[in-house]
């Protein structure tokens, strides 16, 4: 069916259903558009993920959603014109509970996605700007200007007296929002209650972006010896991603030797020496959906210290693994991760982040979150259809080395399935001496 000629107002079963087959392997498919077999279908994923956006839509106190963060422009409108605008505030999406997505974009993108975005009504592929951070004045009037637009598209769909789900936006754009006559309430957890339970295409894209990883691991394995530093590392997993199709390659941090313990989360030019324990993680994304997916070497040779660190890492995230399962709850997985004294923090704060677990989908962190900072006391339900990675941290008993390990995971009907498939059952040993 055209896209321009569906009904606003009627959410299908057949839209919001997530099409699981868990009695199949997940799908690890090519990337080409093909005529012989069912690849990811990323219409039917449009229609999946603002169908899910208009339940919770519906379910809330919220008329409608004004979103400014590119990942939820990007699941309601299935558009995107380059990581350059992540940081910009320069493009808005509007949704009311019974019209269809509303796009205000820079400049020609607009145009263009008059021409190639069928799904989008033209007239509501708009140009707009506001104050790109602030560099544009508030008195210049561009905010006030498409504050009273807003406002009178909310009028149009009759929910100008309900509250609108907003999630990040500009101090001064709120107040001429207010000014309007808007009434702003926090749209983000709408947002990230839409996007938590992940459909097969979704899942599909994210076993892709995983095993894109899966081969810069290879490549880190072949090349990480003495001599090569971690900058130079972090070139080579750039380029190879890049090549592969990756549509951002968010960071690659790259931790050696004495930097292990405490982590850091980054990467410098540190040079690579004999016996070093190094771990990396690789964030990058496909078609928007992203990994996080750390893995520990050590260079030519390991001490038993060093091999001590990385089995208990193994333990820990492997018993954390082994309790995933629709039903329970981020309690239940916590459980098994040490607290913060037992590997040398003062508090869980301080240690946030070392034994966790995120959601993954078009943003690193979505829902659930699993850590000892929350979970225990405030527990939510892990359910199918959830992607999230769930990571551990252990320092070794050197005072200088430290293992890290992160896999992900796709929640299923009975358990879970990984899709971070380079071998970490054991530590790793690259160039062996």
């Amino acid at each position: 069916m055209d896209e321009r000629t569906r009904d606003p107002l009627q959410i299908r079963a057949e839209d919001i259903n997530p099409r699981y087959n868990w009695g199949r392997a997940l799908p690890s498919l090519g990337i080409m558009g093909v005529d012989f077999e069912e690849r990811v279908d990323y219409r039917r994923m449009h229609r999946y993920r603002l169908g899910r956006i208009k339940q919770a839509l519906e379910a809330s106190e919220c008329g409608a959603m004004l979103v400014f963060d590119v990942n939820n422009i990007r699941y309601i409108t299935s558009t995107k014109i380059g990581e350059w605008e992540r940081d910009k505030i320069s493009r808005w999406a509007l949704l009311t509970r019974n019209g269809d997505p509303i796009l205000w974009d820079f400049g020609s993108a607009a145009v263009h996605h008059r021409l190639y975005s069928p799904w989008l009504k033209p007239e509501n592929c708009k140009a707009g700007v506001l104050g790109l951070r602030g560099t544009i004045q508030p008195s210049f009037g561009l905010m006030e200007k498409h504050a009273k637009e807003i406002f009178s598209l909310l009028k149009e769909a009759g929910v100008e007296k309900m509250p609108v789900g907003v999630d990040i936006v500009e101090p001064a754009m709120m107040f001429e929002l207010q000014k309007a006559g808007v009434t702003i309430a926090d749209g983000q957890q709408i947002m990230l209650e839409a996007r938590e339970i992940k459909s097969a295409d979704e899942i599909a894209l994210l076993n892709r972006a995983a095993a894109m990883v899966d081969g810069a691991y290879d490549l880190v394995n072949e090349k990480l010896r003495p001599g090569v530093r971690e900058n130079d590392i972090v070139a080579m997993v750039n380029e190879f991603l890049y090549r592969h199709g990756s549509d951002d390659v968010e960071a690659v941090n790259a931790i050696s030797g004495e930097r292990c313990n405490p982590h850091p989360h980054n990467f410098t030019d540190r040079m690579i020496r004999p016996g070093d324990q190094a771990f990396f993680d690789i964030l990058q994304s496909f078609m928007g959906y992203r990994t996080c997916y750390y893995r520990t070497f050590n260079v030519g040779r390991a001490t038993p210290a060093q091999h001590d660190a990385y089995k208990k890492a193994r333990e820990w995230i492997d018993s954390a693994i082994e309790r995933i399962k629709p039903g329970v709850t981020t309690a239940h997985i916590c459980e098994v991760f040490p607290k913060a004294d037992e590997f040398g923090f003062p508090d869980e704060i301080s240690a946030f982040g070392l034994q966790f677990a995120h959601g993954l989908g078009l943003a690193l962190h979505e829902r659930p979150i699993i850590s000892r900072v929350i979970s225990m006391d405030h527990p939510t339900e892990i359910k199918e259809g959830m992607v999230f990675a769930i990571e551990t941290y252990c320092p070794a008993t050197d005072g200088v080395s430290a293992a890290r390990i992160e896999e992900e995971v796709v929640v299923t009907d009975k358990g879970c399935r990984l899709i971070s498939l380079f071998p970490a059952e054991e530590l790793p040993i690259a160039n062996r001496y």
